[in-house]
């Protein structure tokens, strides 16, 4: 008589619940479903995640191309800093000269 040991191997998998909205949702479904075409087997909405998290890991420049400020919001922000001179300028009048911000 012969004894075998099987071993059994149990994955614990801790999930977590997140909310999104429902347009969220029907654009997380089109990718899994895209998803599924080009790989030909089923897809869920953990894969679909984790495609979109590995394809933003493999080209950060696309989202520092979409971070990027614009020449508008540059001139914005001269202009604010020119301002807020001025401003302080005006304060140190009338206060008295001297008087310097602490932030």
């Amino acid at each position: 008589m012969h004894i075998y040991t099987m071993r059994i191997m149990i994955y614990v998998i801790i999930m977590t619940t997140i909310s999104v909205t429902d347009d969220v949702k029907e654009k997380l479904l089109k990718i899994a479903s895209e998803l599924q075409i080009k790989l030909r087997r089923r897809v869920n909405l953990n894969e679909a995640l984790r495609f979109l998290i590995n394809e933003r890991e493999k080209k950060p420049q696309l989202l520092d191309e979409a971070c990027k400020p614009t020449p508008e919001v540059e001139e914005a922000f001269k202009e604010l800093y020119l301002e807020r001179k001025l401003d302080e300028k005006r304060l140190e009048r009338k206060i008295g000269v001297g008087h310097k911000r602490t932030d």
